[in-house]
């Protein structure tokens, strides 16, 4: 149950605080590809946050990356 809290505070952290951005492609592969990471890193890591936030980063950065 925690985690569902967690993972949802984020969600909407992350709405409201993108809500008023103009949105780029490379905002976009960033944006994409940071949840795709912060997943893969919860899987991987089962859950534990460091995990999480280097999976976010991570994926974050190649999908920058990638879309540049």
């Amino acid at each position: 149950m925690k985690k569902l809290t967690v993972s949802a505070s984020v969600i909407a952290l992350i709405i409201s605080l993108l809500g008023g951005c103009s949105w780029t492609q490379h905002d976009t592969g960033m944006v994409s590809g940071a949840v795709v990471g912060g997943a893969a890193g919860a899987l991987v890591t089962g859950g534990n946050p460091a995990g999480t936030v280097a999976g976010v980063i991570g994926g974050g950065y190649v999908g920058r990356r990638l879309t540049q």
